[in-house]
């Protein structure tokens, strides 16, 4: 347990900042799967669950909780995976 002062606050600010990221993290994760499963299932917004799963990685690397890079790679793995899936189904 820290003992200077500085370093409490910083314990609490970082602790604030690990949950608030950790929530915008599922999210990603949860608009990831939810692409996903529309276009598994065929449905009419699929279009637009990918686009909102695009937009919250672009939002989490706007505020650095995770890097630009990584943003850039899940959109590639995300978009190649949807295209495979229209595929298969035409």
């Amino acid at each position: 347990m820290a003992n200077i002062k500085s370093q409490i606050k910083r314990n609490r600010q970082n602790e604030r900042r690990r949950l608030r990221n950790k929530g915008v993290r599922s999210e990603v994760k949860t608009r990831i799967k939810h692409a996903v499963a529309s276009a598994e299932a065929g449905t009419p917004d699929r279009a637009e669950a990918a686009r909102l799963a695009v937009k919250r990685l672009d939002m989490a690397a706007a505020k650095g909780i995770i890097h630009p890079n990584q943003a850039a790679n899940r959109k590639s793995r995300l978009m190649r995976r949807l295209a495979r899936l229209e595929q298969a189904e035409a």
